[in-house]
Formats: C-alpha cells, structure tokens, sequence
C-alpha cells in the first residue's frame, strides 16, 4: 500500500483497514506457526502497511488538535 493512496483515505476508512490487516497478520502468523505459511514475506509487509496507516492516522489527529 502506497502512502499516496493511504492520504487519500479518511480516518474511518484507515481504521476499519489496520483492523482488516491486523486480523490477517493474526491468521499469518497462525499459518506461520502451523509451518503452512507460503509466502513469509507477507508478514512483514502487512506489518509495515499497518504501520503507514497508524502513523497517517496519527498525523490526521494531531492536525485537528
């Protein structure tokens, strides 16, 4: 996820995405654990994806205050 797509989001639609990555994390994490996770990859990205979108939402409330 690109940091320009991630500007053009609102604060509701930046918090239902980290909680959609965040359970997918979770079920990566599981398949890591179980020795089924294809990509491992992935959980780094997501890991990173979750951080642009926390530190938007971040910058987006310090801007109202």
């Amino acid at each position: 996820m690109k940091m320009n797509d991630i500007r053009d989001m609102s604060q509701t639609d930046i918090r239902a995405k980290v909680r959609e990555l965040k359970k997918e994390l979770f079920n990566l994490q599981l398949q890591k654990a179980s020795a089924r996770l294809e990509k491992p990859s992935q959980i780094r990205n997501i890991r990173r994806d979750i951080a642009r979108l926390e530190t938007q939402l971040s910058s987006l409330k310090a801007a109202h205050n």
